[in-house]
Order: structure tokens, then C-alpha cells, then sequence
């Protein structure tokens, strides 16, 4: 899931959605405005969804606290903080839930291989 996503094709959230996708992994997709892109609605709501494997946000840390809740509901394995989003109070609720917490960037996990 990407948490921050964006239609516009300039957005790192825009190229980490084309890219996991190339890679053959499914996605879900949450932003500020309602939109779609490859075939995918970019939704506003935080909708339920089961078997949510890694959350990755493109979110800075002013605006992530309204969903920290909604990330905790979704019991993933892990939470990406990609650069320009790490965030220590979500980091800390994110280890106290079992919920591993990476400072990464999305982008090179998938060029590397360690997606």
C-alpha cells in the first residue's frame, strides 16, 4: 500500500506505484485528492483491507498522524519511511505493535532487489 500516492507523474509515490507493479506486486493506493492511475483508484478514504503486507508512505511526518491508527488497523509486516517522511513517534508505535519500521527508499528496494 502506498499511503501519499499521486497522479502526478513527477511524484516518487507516482513512480514507486509504476514500479512495484512492474515487479509484479499488487497494490493499494491512498491520497489526498481521488484520482487513478494503471488501472488503480487512488482513494481519499482509509478503507479496510486484509493481508496488507507493506505499507509504504510518501507522507511527511506533519501529516502522517491521522494515520497512524488506520496503518496499526492494517496489521502490515512492515512500514517504509521513505526520505523525507521518517518519523520516531510512528517508528516507536510501529515497533511496540510488531510492525517493523524501515528507513528506506522504495525505489532502490526494487532496483537492488530488496523489495
Amino acid at each position: 500500500m502506498i499511503i501519499g500516492a499521486s497522479s502526478n507523474e513527477e511524484r516518487y509515490s507516482y513512480m514507486a506505484a509504476e514500479r512495484l507493479l512492474a515487479h509484479g506486486h499488487e497494490i493499494e493506493l491512498i491520497g489526498k485528492r481521488q484520482d487513478a492511475i494503471f488501472n488503480k483508484t487512488i482513494d481519499t478514504e482509509k478503507k479496510s483491507f486484509e493481508d496488507i503486507d507493506t505499507v509504504t508512505l510518501y507522507l511527511s511526518e506533519k501529516y502522517q498522524k491521522e494515520y497512524y491508527e488506520y496503518i496499526l488497523s492494517l496489521k502490515p509486516r512492515r512500514v517504509i519511511f521513505n526520505p523525507g517522511t521518517e518519523n520516531q513517534e510512528l517508528e516507536e508505535l510501529l515497533t511496540e505493535n510488531n510492525i517493523e519500521a524501515d528507513k528506506a527508499c522504495t525505489l532502490v528496494l526494487l532496483n537492488t532487489g530488496q523489495y
